[in-house]
């Protein structure tokens, strides 16, 4: 066995998982692969979810211009794209004469993960299984009922064959407001054969009412553990 082959082995646990000669294990761990974040850019506002989100600024005056619907950060390695959605004049009495009323939209931001080209190989994928853990923290806030969303599939080689997916799209509790982060997390195992891609997409709301608010997130990871998955 060659001497990065057994590093892999030794440092990551990976004893009883396939690792072939025809793999370039010095590559491979270079790469460090397991147990890391694969996810580009994982908090674009620069936030930490170890220090509470930042309290909204309230402006004296409302702001002039067009009204924003895409938050400030830097969303290097996201595919970003905004929905502007209809108003909401639901729960408003009839003839009730109406001034302004807030204007929401989703924040969508997407990356893909290359398993493979993050240096995972065939075998482990596809015997070993590891499991995949994504975990992803957003700003609690009374915004709005409905603020998050996250979709995340495994997907085959053609990037299109869907082998497993997790959507999730928590209900606020808008009674009760801390204002901090709040965890969302799922662990992909079992998932069987052919993975070899990770599509992870989540979506804030922000609104526009005499200032913009957006929802904050930090902490998006899409990490594969050593870990060999149950069936």
């Amino acid at each position: 066995m060659s001497e990065w082959k057994q590093r892999c082995e030794a440092e990551w646990g990976l004893q009883g998982a396939p690792m072939p000669d025809g793999v370039d294990w010095k590559a491979v761990y270079e790469a460090a692969p397991l147990g890391k974040n694969l996810l580009k850019n994982p908090a674009p506002h620069g936030l930490s979810k170890d220090v509470p989100p930042p309290e909204p600024d309230l402006p004296e005056v409302p702001p002039d211009g067009p009204p924003r619907f895409q938050p400030d950060g830097d969303f290097t390695g996201w595919t970003t794209s905004t929905e502007v959605l209809p108003y909401d004049s639901s729960g408003i009495p009839e003839g009730a004469v109406i001034c302004n009323l807030p204007t929401f939209s989703w924040f969508t931001m997407e990356q893909v993960v290359d398993l493979k080209a993050e240096g995972l190989w065939d075998e482990l994928l596809d015997a070993f299984q590891p499991e995949i853990v994504v975990q992803d923290w957003y700003e609690e806030s009374q915004l709005h009922k409905s603020i998050y969303q996250l979709q995340v599939k495994l997907l085959g080689a053609d990037r299109s064959t869907v082998i497993s997916e997790h959507s999730v799209s928590p209900t606020e509790e808008l009674q009760n407001y801390s204002h901090n982060w709040k965890a969302v997390a799922h662990v992909f195992s079992g998932y069987g054969p052919g993975v070899r891609y990770v599509r992870f997409v989540h979506r804030l709301k922000n609104s526009f009412m005499n200032g913009f608010f957006p929802t904050l997130f930090t902490g998006s990871s899409v990490i594969v553990k050593p870990v060999k998955t149950s069936a």
